[in-house]
């Protein structure tokens, strides 16, 4: 099945997901039990969110994550400052990446934003292969966070 298609079948099966609660929390451990477990190539799927200026972990699935990133460092904060998504194809060669495990080889981070857009956290995304993601990704995940904008 192609991304597309796949991005698709996520897409409903999210949205069915957090229909069922208004709580953002639990709709964020819904989206990356769903993600990791849907897509072979996630090898850590989660979530850190913007607490008071700090990149704080949130619901995630995969080995033990950094608890808090530093500031304005490494591809989440990327995301961040530059309210867009990011693909890494290979984390070593991005200035400043954050080696919280040494298996993930690329990246994708994608901003979460509020009802009001403002950027709230970001959903990231490693893998164990190098170039794991493309545009396909980006749009897909980026439909999928809007849904938990409402």
């Amino acid at each position: 099945m192609n991304k597309k298609n796949r991005y698709e079948r996520l897409y409903q099966q999210v949205k069915e997901q957090i229909e069922k609660s208004d709580d953002l929390i639990a709709k964020m451990a819904s989206v990356v039990a769903i993600f990791h477990h849907k897509m072979p190539y996630f090898f850590w799927t989660g979530f850190y969110r913007l607490i008071k200026g700090e990149l704080i972990v949130g619901p995630y699935q995969g080995p033990v994550a950094c608890i808090r990133l530093e500031k304005n460092k490494g591809v989440c904060w990327a995301g961040v400052n530059k309210q867009e998504s990011i693909i890494v194809p290979d984390v070593d060669k991005f200035p400043g990446h954050i080696a919280c495990d040494s298996r993930s080889k690329s990246e994708i981070v994608v901003p979460l934003k509020n009802k009001n857009g403002e950027v709230i956290g970001v959903l990231d995304v490693d893998s164990k292969e190098l170039n794991a993601f493309d545009p396909d990704d980006a749009r897909g995940l980026e439909k999928i966070m809007k849904l938990l904008q409402k």
